[in-house]
């Protein structure tokens, strides 16, 4: 990845385009965050940078984590994420990132904890279909009801939907556009929804997604075997 930075989500909120449409937006708190280690690949193998983000009583870190911290000579750190950058060799312990790592328009990927909904019911957590709710249906409209033959094979086979503990696991939403930076408030504005509560802890990263090779005016082809390829002009006039 190219770019990378530890943040908070702030909340949603919408504003306004240059003609004026309504944009949906979510206002993330991005830094600062303070490199803490950075991996070479002399010593380790491989090349990366360890961000920390967010300063920390003393008294709430083990004797490990200070004595990590304290080694980057750096303040005390409450969330500390391996990042593995494309300039990592133009970094160093102690340098501060700041939210103007990213430009309005580029694309990114957030990677947060969806907000924890307890145990949910198959209709809630899966989207199945309730029971029929007339002729003796019962007490169990929103049961899971059947869920296979019982001589063979005897047994429910893994990932059978289910009710269960919904929500409050690591979800990344991808592509999303940054809309506006602002440095001094360390803000980052992206369009749309991005998962976790307010004040849940983020990732933001470059978009693994690879902008889509245009093919061409529609109608004419690049193959100079098919007629359309050979004269543009007679394929883009014919209707």
């Amino acid at each position: 990845m190219k770019k990378a930075i530890i943040g908070k989500k702030i909340g949603m909120t919408q504003i306004f385009d240059e003609v004026g449409k309504v944009v949906p937006v979510t206002v993330i708190e991005a830094g600062p965050c303070v490199v803490i280690q950075k991996k070479t690949e002399e010593k380790e193998g491989y090349t990366s940078v360890q961000l920390g983000y967010e300063d920390v009583a003393e008294r709430k870190l083990t004797k490990p984590e200070k004595g990590h911290l304290n080694k980057a000579d750096v303040s005390l750190k409450k969330y500390l994420k391996e990042f593995k950058l494309e300039d990592c060799e133009s970094l160093n312990v102690g340098d501060e990132l700041k939210a103007d790592v990213f430009a309005e328009g580029d694309k990114v990927d957030i990677t947060g904890v969806s907000k924890g909904k307890g145990f949910a019911g198959v209709i809630k957590r899966h989207g199945a279909h309730r029971t029929p709710t007339s002729h003796g249906g019962g007490p169990v409209h929103r049961h899971a009801g059947s869920m296979g033959s019982g001589t063979d094979p005897s047994r429910i086979f893994p990932g059978k939907i289910g009710a269960g503990h919904m929500g409050a696991e690591q979800v990344t939403v991808q592509n999303l556009d940054i809309v506006k930076v602002d440095a001094e408030l360390n803000m980052i504005v992206v369009r749309g929804a991005i998962p976790g509560p307010k004040g849940g802890l983020v990732y933001v990263k470059s978009t693994v997604k690879t902008a889509p090779e245009k093919k061409g005016i529609a109608g004419v082809s690049a193959n100079p075997q098919k007629a359309s390829g050979r004269n543009p002009q007679k394929a883009s006039a014919r209707k």
